[in-house]
């Protein structure tokens, strides 16, 4: 027999232990796979304006992705390693050589990326078509995907995995060179030391999360902080940020768990001190695998947040800046359409005017024609007296941009004092940006020529697209058209490629952090086997048992969660600040389903512990 048939005939009575390994290697070359294959789609570059911007992001993505899930596999890869350690010492007890186990670690590694490789591939095909169907509705486009075989998708995904299955199959060859017979034997109960609580490095966690959390929420226009320094501040954020948390892994939860341990009363009801003393035991050696967790989950949760707020507000913040779906400047256009809800004509002044040592271009408009507006956009009327003023500006931001309130302006022999200021608009801000509402005598009196607009609200504006690009071509290129759909559409098209991206990012890096955690509880649960055997001997019951295995697992699930959410919160916070918009609702939405696919492996995880533990046939 060779060892190739060795190797295979191995991983057939395996099967159990390679299910693992294999299932997280084939979910990464599936998502890569698809994730090239839109690059190289041609539906993708059927879509004209679009084509480029998405490419460009699928480019881009399929770098991050590639990257992170070489170091995934690797990961999962060492996890494996680790797992077959004692096996390895075996062979080697047994008589075999070291480079003949190294070769058959290195073909079964082999063997398996080829077979995972070509299943990913053929399961990536498939996928694509309903992948791309996704990815056109998000954009809102009126196209049909269709299933497309990408050479080049095919021969990129082959040399990138290839070379990564190379890799981690020099790493298992590696191994039985590294280490001893006995430490082979021994491996699991590496990191196994009672920890001890340290004040000053949990008091270093806390300060450090506390400083990221507040830098983070420092204003970017105004704050002293990111003045001083710089473009660098995000990179403090985060390095300040993942420093506390790996801090408070690492103590604080030692001194919680601790004082747990200690206090009597709580410590010997059931089999509490059983569980207390299992996670204590192994925090610190775990304390990188839950900071890279907590990091993950918030990122995940932080972009994927980001991303879909703008998405959701996508259509109000278009109708803040176009409130009618059609404005321009000159003679009135025929649209045949049943859809009209009003199509009027305004008139309106323009002149530029000194502000603060800088020259700014204002449009006046006098009071009956605003209240006019208003009433068709239901919006509340106004009342402006002579020499008064109301300026509206949707444009408006507290951070840098002028507040008028107060401000007198002085127009060819006319005064007039701003009164009021109002961040909305009721004409559409791309053609007209600043306005001034004055009083019909005001107005008159002002020598200016007025020009004439035409605003046009239509029912359904989303989907006027086909009247947008018919009205253009009517009034010919030289006129400006500000149009609702078009800008929507285009707004929706970039948004709504970079959700399709987020979500399918997160959802890989939502998988592999399920997957890191479930390879953890795993490699326990062999650890632990004989633990809950001399427990049931003693008496333990089955239900005593199972609570202490829920306990475990919910607080390896759950502290990184928390910890993730709460950084995610606080970035979102930021973020919202930044972009002035309030994406509270999306950002729920967005939490509650990474929860609960979270909790969907959490509970997949304790099913599969519980099994290990063999539990069923003490029945």
């Amino acid at each position: 027999m060779t060892l190739f048939d060795l190797a295979l005939k191995n991983m057939r009575r395996n099967m159990k232990n390679y299910a693992l390994y294999f299932g997280a290697v084939l979910f990464s070359i599936v998502i890569y796979f698809t994730f090239v294959t839109l690059k190289y789609s041609d539906d993708i570059s059927a879509l004209a304006d679009s084509s480029m911007k998405v490419q460009g992001i699928m480019s881009a993505s399929s770098v991050v992705l590639l990257i992170f899930v070489a170091l995934f596999i690797i990961y999962a890869n060492s996890f494996f390693i680790k797992k077959r350690k004692k096996e390895v010492g075996l062979y080697s007890l047994l008589g075999v050589r070291k480079k003949q186990i190294g070769f058959l670690l290195f073909f079964e590694n082999i063997v398996l990326g080829i077979l995972s490789l070509v299943i990913g591939i053929v399961l990536g095909f498939l996928l694509s078509k309903g992948l791309l169907t996704i990815l056109v509705r998000l954009m809102g486009l009126d196209a049909v995907a269709s299933f497309t075989l990408s050479g080049a998708a095919v021969l990129n995904t082959t040399i990138v995995f290839m070379v990564v299955f190379l890799f981690t199959s020099l790493q298992g060859y590696r191994v039985i060179y590294q280490f001893k017979l006995i430490e082979l034997f021994h491996a699991e109960k590496k990191g196994e030391n009672l920890p001890r609580a340290k004040w000053a490095a949990t008091v270093a966690g806390i300060v450090f999360l506390v400083f990221g959390y507040w830098l983070a929420l420092q204003d970017l226009m105004t704050s002293k902080m990111w003045a001083m320094l710089g473009i660098s501040t995000p990179i403090i954020i985060v390095l300040s940020t993942v420093t506390g948390t790996y801090l408070l892994f690492h103590s604080a939860l030692v001194f919680v768990l601790t004082k747990l341990k200690n206090n009597e009363r709580w410590a010997w009801r059931g089999l509490n001190l059983l569980s207390v003393s299992q996670i204590l035991y192994r925090i610190r050696a775990n304390s990188k695998t839950l900071t890279t967790i907590a990091v993950l989950s918030a990122t995940t949760i932080t972009a994927g947040g980001a991303v879909y707020g703008m998405y959701y507000n996508a259509g109000t913040q278009t109708h803040h800046y176009l409130p009618n779906t059609f404005m321009w400047k000159g003679e009135v256009a025929d649209i045949p359409s049943q859809d009209i809800l009003y199509n009027e004509t305004i008139y309106a002044k323009q002149t530029e005017l000194n502000s603060d040592e800088r020259i700014y271009n204002y449009t006046f408009i006098d009071n009956d024609t605003y209240n006019m507006l208003a009433k068709l956009q239901q919006r509340e009327q106004l009342a402006v007296q002579s020499g008064e003023a109301i300026m509206l500006d949707p444009y408006y931001d507290e951070r840098f941009s002028t507040d008028y309130t107060g401000q007198q302006f002085t127009v060819g022999g006319v005064t007039i004092k701003v009164k009021d200021f109002r961040v909305e608009s009721v004409l559409n801000a791309n053609v007209i940006a600043q306005v001034v509402v004055v009083s019909t005598e005001d107005y008159q009196a002002l020598d200016i020529e007025a020009n004439a607009y035409q605003v046009v609200a239509m029912d359904n504006e989303k989907k006027q697209i086909a009247a947008s690009n018919k009205l253009q071509q009517q009034l010919g290129d030289e006129t400006y058209l500000s149009s609702f759909p078009a800008t929507y559409k285009a707004s929706i098209e970039s948004l709504g490629s970079l959700l399709f991206v987020g979500s399918f990012l997160g959802l890989v890096f939502l998988v592999a952090t399920g997957s890191i955690i479930y390879f953890k509880i795993m490699t326990e649960a062999e650890e632990d086997r004989g633990k809950y055997e001399i427990l049931h001997k003693i008496g333990v019951g089955h239900k005593e048992m199972k609570k202490t295995v829920r306990v475990q697992i919910g607080f390896i699930f759950t502290a990184p969660l928390i910890m993730g959410i709460m950084h995610s919160a606080f970035a979102l916070s930021a973020f919202s600040g930044l972009m002035s918009a309030n994406i509270t609702v999306p950002v729920i939405i967005w939490m509650a389903v990474y929860v609960g696919i979270y909790s969907v492996i959490g509970c997949l995880a304790h099913t599969q512990f519980s099994h290990n533990l063999q539990w069923g046939h003490r029945k």
